[in-house]
């Protein structure tokens, strides 16, 4: 399986790549922008993510926004096996959580600290982690 972690921050780049690694191929993008460029890639390479850590606060696109160019992208290529999101976030607050969901489709949402428990629960109830 394949893994895009976009993160900002070094330190939670460095986190979540360490809880991943023995699970995902990782990519790493440092903002928004990047990550839809990567997704991009990936698919028309034919090696699509499996899963994306997408950070909602990032420079030049926020995690939001880049998602909902994703969703955009896959539903523009056909592409019906839609790439599992987990939104990471400081924030907390009911309409970030909301509009994760509902409004560009995230499959999860961890508020930081990311810890490896909560990671691989969130993995599990996704579908990609066995018990």
């Amino acid at each position: 399986m394949r893994a895009l972690i976009a993160e900002d921050e070094f330190v939670g780049r460095k986190l979540l790549s360490t809880f991943l690694a023995p699970l995902f191929a990782i990519d790493i993008a440092v903002d928004g922008k990047e990550a839809v460029e990567a997704f991009k890639l990936a698919c028309e390479e034919n090696e699509p993510y499996t899963l994306i850590l997408m950070d909602i606060m990032m420079p030049k696109q926020d995690g939001l926004s880049a998602l909902e160019e994703i969703r955009a992208y896959e539903k523009k290529k056909g592409i019906t096996k839609h790439c599992r999101v987990i939104m990471t976030t400081a924030l907390d607050d009911p309409k970030t959580v909301i509009r994760s969901f509902h409004d560009v489709e995230a499959s999860a949402f961890i508020v930081k600290p990311v810890e490896r428990e909560k990671l691989y629960k969130e993995l599990e109830k996704i579908g990609l982690m066995n018990k």
